[in-house]
């Protein structure tokens, strides 16, 4: 029963590595753009904190205090009950930190007349019919002041 449990602390551990690991972190060159701000709106920019996380880590540290009780079988369910009050809990504290974060929706119009919608951070530097930069693209692309 300890060795199942070692396992199952072990592969959650792994998931909890994976999950922190920075998705497209690459090095190289950035696509960067020149225009103007045609116009600027708030906007809600949902958290990236990830409620699974919490419910492992909890997990975890519900399974190491539950091994510190007892001992035979009493050691084992008071493991699987902390295991699950653990998750239970951390799910909980992730969830209150989910919450959309103020940002501000830019339209800025290119050299080439194309318009690109960036959704990002406050910035309060940013202002209609300012000549910007517009960094990267996808949902890494930032605005930029010039």
């Amino acid at each position: 029963m300890t060795q199942l449990f070692s396992r199952i602390a072990a592969l959650a551990m792994a998931l909890v590595l994976a999950a922190c690991a920075a998705p497209g972190s690459q090095s190289g060159s950035m696509e960067v753009r020149q225009g103007v701000i045609e116009q600027i709106a708030p906007a809600d920019i949902q958290s990236d904190s990830h409620t699974g996380v919490g419910a492992v880590v909890g997990g975890l540290t519900g399974l190491g205090i539950g091994s510190l009780i007892g001992g035979g079988t009493g050691r084992d369910v008071a493991m699987v009950l902390g295991t699950i009050g653990g998750s239970i809990a951390g799910s909980q504290v992730a969830k209150r930190y989910d919450r959309p974060q103020p940002g501000q929706q830019v339209i800025v119009r290119t050299k080439s007349g194309v318009l690109v919608t960036v959704t990002q951070p406050v910035n309060p530097a940013l202002r209609v019919g300012q000549r910007v930069y517009i960094e990267g693209s996808g949902e890494g692309a930032r605005i930029l002041p010039q």
